[in-house]
């Protein structure tokens, strides 16, 4: 019988193992992905909330999210591992074999589509993959050939709270397309602002975000500014719909007028300090927009 020492150092192993297991996922990243999901749910509902559909969905939702997340770190392997910000992760540092990874993610995947077509809907499971696809077979190959990779790593982004519309509905309607639109503007300054700060590490890797190719900026800090200024009619398009009224429409002026403000100081000083406080601006727009839209007390 082993003793109480050795016990309870492999309970402390396999709770490292797992840990390292969950940091494939991206856990900050999929917790943006549960929260756009319920989102999109809670605002399609017309009734009462069927918590395990919503349980399922947001689960579902995330466990593919984070099965293309730990497939693109096992993609993108050897150019994390010259990336002073991602050669820790757990494949390049060599805490998990490549091999693990790869099944892991997979049987996370397919776990997650399974949860949504057994207890969602079938459409729900379809946009999941659909996620699923283009960020892997289309952002990730693209990321070391062309800038575009930022628009369309911004699709696959924006696609969780059209399942969360969709697991309640069963239908694509016009409010999905609109949370759609917002959070797929919104990551674009968002992004561009870490790309900014992160430029040489992402130049490391071979990664061709606009920063690497534009180190003057020029460009870069006109797209953040053109896609601060598209917030601006993307969320007040939320209020004519109906998913919101007149205490979000002023709220979403006041945060887009905010982060158009951040926007514009780092197009005119393109300091590390700007992109950073660009960064936490955005950080901080979307929760406070969210909130508003949800719990907004005119809301038609």
């Amino acid at each position: 019988m082993a003793s109480p020492g050795v016990q309870a150092a492999d309970v402390r192993s396999e709770s490292v193992r797992w840990r390292t297991y969950a940091e494939l996922t991206k856990p900050r990243l999929t917790s943006l992905v549960l929260v756009t999901t319920a989102l999109g749910y809670l605002l399609a509902r017309t009734g009462p909330v069927e918590w395990a559909a919503l349980v399922a969905a947001v689960a579902g939702t995330a466990l593919v999210g984070g099965g293309a997340n730990g497939l693109n770190q096992w993609w993108e392997s050897e150019a994390d591992a010259r990336m002073n910000r991602t050669r820790n992760r757990p494949l390049p540092s060599g805490r998990l074999p490549a091999r693990a990874g790869f099944v892991f993610s997979v049987a996370v995947t397919v776990l997650g589509t399974a949860l949504l077509l057994q207890f969602v809907n079938t459409l729900t499971a379809l946009l999941a993959l659909a996620s699923w696809a283009t960020y892997l077979f289309a952002y990730t190959p693209l990321k070391p050939r062309s800038t575009l990779n930022t628009l369309v790593g911004a699709v696959s982004g924006a696609v969780p709270p059209m399942m969360g519309w969709t697991a309640a509905t069963g239908r694509l309607d016009a409010g999905a397309w609109v949370l759609f639109a917002i959070l797929f503007v919104w990551q674009i300054p968002h992004f561009l602002a870490i790309a900014w700060l992160h430029r040489r590490d992402y130049e490391s890797g071979g990664f061709r975000m606009l920063p690497v190719i534009d180190p003057a900026g020029r460009a870069t800090f006109r797209i953040v500014i053109l896609y601060c200024v598209a917030l601006l009619p993307a969320t007040y398009s939320a209020a004519l719909l109906g998913l919101s009224g007149w205490i979000y429409l002023a709220g979403a002026t006041v945060l887009g007028l905010g982060l158009l403000q951040a926007g514009f100081r780092l197009y005119k000083d393109r300091s590390a300090e700007s992109a950073r406080r660009l960064f936490l601006a955005s950080i901080a727009y979307l929760p406070t927009l969210f909130l508003l839209m949800l719990l907004d007390p005119t809301r038609i």
